[in-house]
């Protein structure tokens, strides 16, 4: 049988103190938070010194330290205090790849008969400013290096190259998600509505660019998480067009991770190989409208 895995934020409430142990992937995410971005109580008290190696971090207070409170009833003695995660900016000030957040942890002893160390488990509950940012949900769009390792450090490139793009969707505390790019346009301003004009992802998902002779343009499957798409593009630039600079925007949008792609759902590349539309998911008659440009408008 199966056992069931650690908490992300486990509580001991002892007899003078409490112990809190943090798993460092916190959002069950495989992105471990930082220790330093880690705090308990009003106080923002540290944690032990952090061994890297480990995967928890763990919190040592007396009851009454790092800003507790204490709230006196009939029956017991509860004793309240907050595990603070607050991430660190991103190096871009535009893009929002974590929120932070908070959870409540409460101790409760009772008032007769014998004390006895107990477990809370923690409720998570957002810091005012980010209650709004879960309906919010934060995309980003990011040109990728070679490997899809890492962010690539510069956005010149050759004709003949090829632009690896992947699009994300942070969704914590939200239900599952699976990410979508309806359409992306390249322009010669920032202008997206501008003259030249050229759209090579559209009709909902149908990467048009790979229907284009000597081009390898595709989603790249599989998708490293459902909430993730990358997609591949030859470079181009506009015919007649004296300028190096292209301005690309796309339009990202979710659905439940456990709804299947769709005519409305999908990511839909050009095999030219078979001559006919492939989708990253589902069957191949979710994509026969890249072909008829009679796309359903999604919802």
């Amino acid at each position: 049988r199966a056992l069931s895995p650690r908490p992300a934020v486990a509580v001991r409430c002892q007899e003078g103190q409490l112990a809190v142990t943090v798993r460092r992937d916190l959002f069950g995410t495989g992105r471990p938070v930082r220790a330093a971005e880690l705090s308990l109580g009003t106080a923002s008290c540290p944690p032990l010194s952090p061994n890297p190696a480990q995967a928890f971090v763990t919190f040592v207070a007396a009851l009454h330290e790092c800003g507790s409170t204490l709230q006196v009833t009939p029956d017991s003695l509860i004793y309240r205090t907050t595990l603070f995660y607050k991430p660190t900016p991103s190096s871009n000030p535009l893009i929002v790849r974590a929120t932070p957040a908070e959870v409540l942890i409460e101790c409760h002893y009772p008032r007769r008969s014998n004390v006895s160390s107990g477990a809370v488990r923690p409720t998570w509950a957002p810091f005012r400013s980010t209650v709004a940012a879960q309906e919010r949900l934060q995309f980003s769009l990011r040109l990728m290096d070679d490997d899809w390792s890492r962010e690539r450090l510069s956005n010149g490139f050759q004709l003949g190259d090829s632009l690896r793009f992947q699009a994300d969707v942070t969704s914590e505390g939200h239900v599952p998600l699976r990410l979508f790019v309806d359409q992306c346009v390249a322009t010669a301003t920032p202008d997206r509505s501008s003259s030249p004009r050229y759209a090579f992802i559209d009709l909902g998902g149908c990467l048009v660019d790979g229907r284009a002779e000597d081009t390898g343009s595709a989603f790249v499957s599989p998708r490293p998480r459902p909430e993730s798409l990358r997609f591949l593009v030859d470079a181009f630039k506009f015919a007649g067009d004296a300028g190096n600079l292209l301005y690309i925007s796309c339009h990202l949008r979710v659905s439940p991770a456990g709804q299947a792609p769709n005519p409305w759902n999908k990511a839909c590349s050009f095999s030219k190989a078979s001559g006919l539309w492939a989708p990253l998911e589902g069957t191949a008659a979710i994509c026969s409208c890249c072909d008829t440009g009679s796309c359903p408008s999604p919802g």
